[in-house]
């Protein structure tokens, strides 16, 4: 079990963009957030085994996501345990 911390950058606000990312984590079994930054930006945090969490970070970085994704940044970490489920903030 990881934790996965995730800043997207581009257009991804007001386009769906954390409504894409929670039914894709919510499909690989993933507990954590999407949650929109006063910057523009979209932060991602998402807890589960390591191998799901690669998945949502490959999803992020693929191009097929709503909006257009010009740049991602990644941070694993242990998990805290303190999510259930996954939610858009």
């Amino acid at each position: 079990m990881v934790r996965l911390t995730v800043w997207v950058r581009g257009r991804v606000q007001g386009v769906g963009f954390r409504w894409w990312v929670r039914a894709r984590a919510l499909e690989l079994g993933l507990q954590g957030w999407a949650l929109n930054l006063a910057d523009g930006r979209v932060e991602v945090v998402a807890e589960g085994p390591r191998e799901s969490c690669a998945a949502l970070l490959d999803l992020l970085s693929g191009g097929d996501t709503p909006g257009q994704v010009t740049g991602v940044i990644e941070r694993w970490s242990d998990p805290k345990g303190t999510v259930v489920g996954f939610v858009e903030r």
